[in-house]
């Protein structure tokens, strides 16, 4: 079989897509990804554009999601000749991989108000002459207030 010419060596490929070979290997015992050809001698070669499906595995798993589940969720190309299911499927994956993104976002927008309460607290305790130490139970509760810190400025004080 001739290998492609814009296809690139499992080795290229891995750094390009910053992995390494074992994580490609694995990947592909999953059937998360296959190479588009091998050599006579048995190298894996893979299309410039399989690094699209290796960026977007990566994405998945960053936003918490497991490998049997994305295995599940990217398993568009099992049967091409049925293109109507094909693409219900990739869209459902779109949706999926959105839903997910969308709630990563709430999770790190409720965490950008956490610091956000913290700072302003903080620029409170400039003006106080108590400072955090273990006889005042670290400024828990503040002095000044009564009430208990932000979680964050309690973690650091």
């Amino acid at each position: 079989m001739g290998i492609p010419n814009d296809c690139l060596r499992i080795g290229d490929f891995a750094r390009l897509g910053e992995t390494n070979l074992r994580t490609l290997r694995y990947y592909e015992q999953l059937g998360l990804m296959s190479p588009t050809a091998r050599s006579d001698g048995g190298f894996r070669y893979y299309r410039r554009s399989d690094l699209n499906r290796l960026r977007m595995i990566r994405d998945l798993q960053a936003l918490g999601l497991e490998l049997a589940s994305i295995g599940k969720l990217m398993d568009t190309r099992r049967s091409p000749e049925e293109a109507k299911l094909m693409l219900g499927r990739v869209r459902n994956a779109l949706i999926e991989r959105q839903r997910l993104i969308d709630e990563h976002m709430a999770h790190l927008t409720e965490e950008r108000e956490h610091v956000s309460e913290a700072l302003s607290k903080l620029l409170e305790c400039q003006g106080c002459d108590h400072s955090p130490r273990p006889e005042n139970n670290y400024c828990e509760p503040c002095v000044k207030t009564g009430r208990a810190l932000p979680n964050d400025l309690s973690a650091l004080y």
